[in-house]
């Protein structure tokens, strides 16, 4: 059975197996043991309510119960921006207009931002290849809105989503390559590891402060503005599906599109119910459909996916699902 869970120190040498699988572009989940251990180790205490709002994290894994296998990993930090700054561009637009010529020109433009400070933000979403059937990667996604809706004093009213964006598979991006190396000097997947493990303090220190005229970037690095990577496409039509949206933010060094929604207006936090549960075994032959299932615990948090019959009075569990 497939199963969503706190992560625990244990899961470390699982994590370490996930980051080395997920490659370059996911900067929350770098091939670092002693950041890794670091980020569990803070998981555990924000689940315990032993940090501030500032430095709370929550993360999660999908465990295979029947090898002990970590399949997936994701996560939720409580409010961003609080104690560094967290930087985007926002998609703009500046006039230049001449009465006396007779010239109206429109410009888009990058504006450097910290428009989500204090939001929660929905990160290292990470399935493995081989994992991904039997809507795992849906109950990987959902199961943190089962937890936001369960505690909501624990976010912000807003929920953000930065989205993977594009490079080859060497690592190089388009955007990066047209822009951030001219102010960094660096590779595109240094910038993005030291990013990872904690290393910002260079964003604030080296990038343009005045806005990026979009039009003078190479066609290549414009086409990928609000883009996101082939392979984080999924994921963002599940957020799409759930009422996240693009409302012009992107990421300072892929350009990769940033989703947001008030967490009431999250589709799975909206329709979420609290029931009772009976244990039983399911009548035979009887159809049912597919609930996405989480118990009201914080440290012992779980999430299921299950095909029940339509519930009535309760949902009826086997003993294993319970």
């Amino acid at each position: 059975m497939m199963v969503i869970r706190p992560v625990a120190q244990q899961d470390l040498p699982g994590l370490m197996a996930l980051a080395k699988n997920a490659g370059i572009g996911l900067t929350s989940l770098p091939v670092d043991e002693e950041n890794l251990a670091r980020r569990i180790r803070r998981s555990e205490l924000s689940m315990a309510s032993e940090l501030e709002r500032a430095d709370q994290g929550y993360v999660f894994v999908l465990e295979d119960t029947a090898c002990g296998v970590v399949a997936g990993i994701c996560a939720i930090e409580a409010a961003v921006g609080l104690k560094a700054p967290r930087y985007n561009y926002r998609v703009g637009t500046i006039v230049h207009a001449s009465q006396e010529l007779g010239v109206y020109s429109r410009h888009d433009t990058l504006f450097l931002s910290n428009d989500h400070t204090g939001c929660s933000a929905l990160c290292t979403l990470f399935l493995r290849p081989d994992y991904r059937i039997q809507r795992n990667g849906s109950l990987l996604s959902k199961s943190r809105f089962l937890f936001m809706a369960q505690f909501p004093q624990l976010f912000g009213k807003q929920v953000m989503a930065e989205l993977r964006g594009v490079s080859d598979d060497a690592g190089r991006s388009p955007f990066w390559e047209a822009l951030g190396r001219h102010f960094f000097s660096i590779d595109f997947t240094q910038a993005d590891y030291l990013t990872g493990v904690g290393q910002k303090s260079f964003v604030a220190e080296l990038m343009p402060k005045h806005p990026v005229y979009i039009d003078f970037l190479p066609p290549a690095a414009q086409a990928v503005i609000g883009k996101s990577h082939e392979n984080t496409q999924p994921a963002e039509a599940l957020l799409v599906s759930e009422g996240f949206r693009y409302e012009g933010y992107v990421d300072i060094f892929d350009a990769g599109p940033t989703l947001q929604s008030y967490l009431t207006e999250i589709r799975a936090v909206r329709q979420s119910q609290l029931g009772s549960v009976k244990l039983a075994e399911p009548p035979a032959n009887e159809e049912g459909q597919t609930y996405l299932i989480s118990n009201t615990s914080r440290s012992g948090f779980r999430a299921i996916l299950a095909e029940l019959a339509l519930p009535q009075e309760s949902l009826q569990l086997t003993s294993a699902q319970g």
